[in-house]
């Protein structure tokens, strides 16, 4: 029997089911979050708490990264009936630690280059959560330090790179494979910044590079560990550092204002973070 024009043979059609469910799972994870933290915040309201910037914080981390990340990557595997084991979890080789190295120092300089570029040409760029309460108490950067390893990496490795780029792996060769979580991981954050839609696009194009990165470690190990441990320290270090040039500049150890000012320079950059 003659094959219709219009229909697509049956690699196009899994190809096309391993984006979907991608996009479903994606999407479903920071919805939840989002409702949890929606949730907790009218419930913290209803008790008469007034909640700190940084329980506020604690709120979202463990709500998105923590719960719904981690709820739904486990609810997936569960589904499929594949064990948590699966998407490669196992202590670091050296050859997996040189690999974390490298992967640090290349996410690192991709989204140092890019704040640069921001501040530099004033591009607009959205801001995150962790940008607006660093800006209001700078201590929680402190916080963010140790979280970064705790929650942010494992629990958002976890979802964008065990599951929707195990998913577009089952189906897609290695390149687009990675292209297309990588641009799904930065795509989801769209709705999790402010400001006007242009300057959202010129962060998520931002968040594309580091994200390639996570990615391309976790194809050249299949280890988790590995992208969860590059992106738990190129958070650590940018929250860090930012703190670092609050501070020295509130002490006038580093000039204010202009292009150079190294302060704007890396809050610029964690207005930039995958988080």
């Amino acid at each position: 029997m003659a094959r219709s024009p219009l229909s697509l043979d049956d690699s196009t059609v899994a190809r096309l089911r391993a984006l979907v469910v991608a996009i479903v799972v994606a999407g479903l994870g920071l919805g939840v979050g989002v409702v949890l933290v929606i949730v907790l915040s009218v419930l913290l309201t209803v008790l008469g708490l007034d909640p700190s910037p940084l329980l506020l914080l604690v709120v979202s981390l463990v709500s998105i990264q923590g719960v719904a990340f981690g709820g739904v990557a486990l609810a997936y595997l569960r589904v499929r009936g594949r064990p948590v084991a699966s998407v490669g979890l196992r202590l670091p080789s050296v050859r997996d630690l040189l690999i974390v190295v490298g992967g640090y120092a290349a996410a690192f300089v991709a989204v140092i280059s890019a704040a640069m570029i921001i501040s530099v040409t004033g591009a607009p760029a959205g801001e995150n959560q962790v940008s607006e309460f660093a800006t209001a108490d700078p201590s929680v950067l402190l916080w963010l330090v140790p979280a970064s390893f705790l929650l942010i990496g494992p629990g958002e490795e976890l979802l964008f790179r065990g599951i929707v780029q195990g998913r577009l792996r089952e189906t897609f060769d290695r390149v687009p494979g990675v292209v297309l979580a990588s641009a799904l991981f930065a795509g989801v954050h769209y709705a999790a910044l402010t400001g006007g839609a242009g300057g959202r696009l010129v962060t998520v194009t931002v968040l594309f590079f580091p994200a390639l990165v996570f990615g391309s470690v976790y194809e050249l190990t299949d280890n988790l560990v590995v992208p969860a441990l590059v992106h738990g320290a190129y958070n650590a270090t940018l929250f860090a550092l930012a703190y670092l040039a609050i501070r020295l500049s509130e002490s006038g150890a580093f000039p204010e204002g202009g292009p150079g000012d190294p302060a704007a320079l890396l809050v610029d950059a964690v207005a930039t973070l995958p988080y």
